[in-house]
């Protein structure tokens, strides 16, 4: 329950304090036990300086006579803090017992200085170091201490100011750490609450870019683009609904009137025949109607195709141009080859065969109906990453105010009168090459013709892309 009440921005802000808090203690920590261990380095150097000493003066002596109480007078005025020196003769059984509990030092430290020659020691407030010497046959040790008041006193004061600078320290690294966060997840709280906005009644809004920020900008240009997919998904649904009611209604509308004068009174055998003969003939309108609307449903913007295949576009190409001139022998189609690659394999595409027949066939058989069966040339060629289709006609074409319309299903121009059609092929077959990953474009002037062009990429092309997408 307690981690659903916490948001991001409050997690971002507590795990930036930590990280702020463990740096801080870190190096606070460093600079504490650094200056600690230097001033006990430094300090038993100076101690050492004073060792040495001693043993230098009582050697350049005539005679060496130990102070029964073995401490030594001040070497020179500039004494370290309380410092004490001592030298000692080393007893001949080397046992420190006696002068260990006179001067209050532990007797191991005697015996390191007499296996090492030189040993350090400190307790709570003193610090020792003693050196071995040798006079006159006899072995002696000499010592000097003194208190370190950096250690007592200014490491005391270093202490005080850590945990000052510390306590500060993590008082502004909250703030930061509180700035730092709402910086941070401003723009995407305002993208949030944009998005929040955009309803299916202002579909047409757009989330604004965000300067100077790259990774924001790419959710931005991703949320814009699922916009716009969603914005041309419910105007096609729209205009879909519209044409499908309209052009569901005629036929029906049809339908029932004759059922309705054929009821009303008596007619003959021939004029039943002849009623029943324009009901067929109009469910069989609408029966074609329906396998459109399927065929459109099932050739959607899902993407969704059953077999994915390596297809040669200009067998394909062949092979359709044969299906047509099949289907009606005034199909009048001409094939330019002149811009053929070298390569073959350049002509390949990963798609389905089916549908690409489909589409192709569906713009060339246009073109042929529309230009009243003059020629149509159909053009094929290749670059090293896409393959192209340009089929160009002399027809009547399209006028310039409804080519934005061109791509609703069920429309139709208002030049086409004269000809059978539903206003299928078009959409159909630029959801087929959308779902082979390609381009469909057309250009057209009424009374002078339509080209189309269809671009798809190549099937190396197109393996080399699903490779970068992994």
């Amino acid at each position: 329950m307690f981690n659903k009440v916490i948001t991001n921005q409050t997690k971002a802000m507590v795990l930036l304090m930590l990280v702020f808090t463990a740096i801080i203690l870190l190096f606070s920590g460093l600079v504490y036990f650094s200056i600690v261990n230097f001033s006990h380095q430094r300090f038993y150097e100076l101690l050492k300086i004073r060792t040495a000493t001693i043993v230098q003066i009582e050697k350049s002596k005539d005679h060496l006579d130990l102070p029964e109480n073995y401490v030594l007078s001040s070497l020179n005025d500039e004494e370290l803090p309380m410092e004490k020196d001592y030298v000692f003769a080393v007893p001949t059984d080397s046992n420190f017992k006696k002068i260990s509990q006179e001067v209050h030092i532990p007797s191991y430290f005697f015996k390191n200085i007499i296996k090492e020659g030189e040993s350090n020691y400190n307790d709570e407030e003193f610090y020792y170091i003693g050196q071995s010497f040798r006079y006159d046959d006899k072995d002696y040790i000499a010592i000097a201490s003194a208190k370190n008041h950096y250690v007592v006193y200014y490491l005391g004061f270093l202490k005080r100011t850590l945990l000052t600078c510390i306590v500060l320290s993590l008082f502004f690294s909250m703030i930061f750490s509180f700035y730092l966060s709402k910086t941070l997840f401003r723009p995407i709280l305002k993208i949030t609450g944009k998005v929040k906005e955009i309803s299916s009644e202002n579909l047409h809004l757009r989330l604004e870019s965000q300067p100077d920020n790259k990774e924001l900008n790419e959710l931005v240009d991703t949320f814009n683009d699922m916009l716009n997919r969603i914005e041309t998904s419910f105007e096609t649904q729209n205009h879909l609904i519209g044409n499908v009611s309209h052009e569901l209604r005629t036929p029906l509308t049809s339908i029932m009137g004759e059922a309705d004068v054929a009821l009303s009174i008596g007619r003959t055998a021939d004029e039943y025949k002849e009623t029943l003969g324009i009901i067929l003939d109009e469910a069989e309108k609408l029966d074609k109607k329906i396998k459109a609307l399927l065929m459109i449903a099932q050739t959607g913007f899902d993407g969704k195709i059953q077999k994915m295949d390596k297809v040669r576009i200009d067998q394909l190409l062949w092979d359709v141009i044969e299906t047509l001139r099949r289907i009606d022998s005034r199909n009048n189609i001409y094939l330019d080859i002149s811009m053929l690659p070298d390569n073959p394999e350049k002509l390949k595409v990963q798609g389905n065969e089916q549908l690409l027949h489909l589409a192709v066939a569906n713009i060339i058989s246009n073109g042929c109906k529309y230009s009243n069966f003059q020629q149509v040339k159909v053009s094929l060629g290749a670059t090293n990453t896409d393959v192209y289709i340009i089929v160009k006609d002399n027809g009547i074409g399209i006028p310039e105010v409804e080519m934005n319309k061109i791509y609703d299903p069920f429309f139709r121009a208002s030049n086409t009168n004269n000809y059978e059609g539903y206003g299928i092929g078009l959409p159909l077959a630029r959801n087929i090459v959308r779902m082979h990953h390609g381009e469909l474009i057309v250009s057209s002037h009424e009374n002078q013709g339509t080209t189309v062009q269809m671009r798809f990429p190549n099937f190396y092309s197109t393996q080399k892309n699903e490779e970068i997408n992994k």
